[in-house]
């Protein structure tokens, strides 16, 4: 076990993260300053800057992170389900929980619009997208699927999508969808 400071500052380093998932749904990417920030966290604003280099680094920390613990829910529901046609149900079903102006909708949104002007931060969400391709497509493939690399960038790209037009307020009914992407991955 670590010291009590050493808990302390990963406490409050959580904290900071958390604030920062909070605030940019609420306020937009770049409304979002330090002092802001450590208001809502309950920290001084020279703490940000103590625990990580600077603002835009705790934002794309918050927000990859954010990012991969919400993959890391879509894997939990591929190793309960048997088939594609079946991964494909769990994945609209999925996407049916977000409104487009709920706050996770709103950050991935943020968050892909940041990523336009962030070299870094597109680096790490275009990791974060990879990796979930790559462990998809081998479940994809492990179940016979064609091309099954190919056929997880264009699922997941179809639920990104869906996802972005609930944010515009045009999202379609998953239903239709669904019929579509059974034939692709059958």
């Amino acid at each position: 076990m670590g010291s009590p400071a050493a808990a302390r500052g990963h406490e409050v380093r959580q904290r900071l993260l958390t604030a920062a998932t909070e605030l940019i749904p609420e306020r937009g990417w770049t409304a979002v300053s330090t002092r802001i920030l450590a208001e809502r966290a309950g920290v001084t604003p020279s703490v940000v800057h103590y625990h990580f280099p600077s603002l835009p680094a705790l934002l794309n920390e918050a927000v990859v992170g954010l990012m991969r613990k919400v993959l890391a829910d879509v894997d939990g529901f591929l190793g309960a389900v048997a088939t594609p046609a079946e991964a494909v149900d769990a994945m609209l079903t999925s996407v049916d929980r977000y409104t487009g102006d709920d706050p996770t909708s709103l950050l991935f949104i943020e968050a892909y619009l940041a990523a336009t002007r962030d070299e870094q931060l597109r680096g790490e969400i275009g990791v974060v997208v990879a990796e979930f391709r790559q462990r998809f497509g081998r479940w994809l493939g492990e179940r016979g699927v064609s091309a099954p690399t190919e056929t997880a960038a264009a699922l997941i790209a179809v639920v990104d999508g869906l996802l972005l037009h609930r944010g515009l307020g045009t999202g379609m009914d998953t239903g239709p969808t669904a019929v579509i992407l059974h034939r692709l991955v059958s």
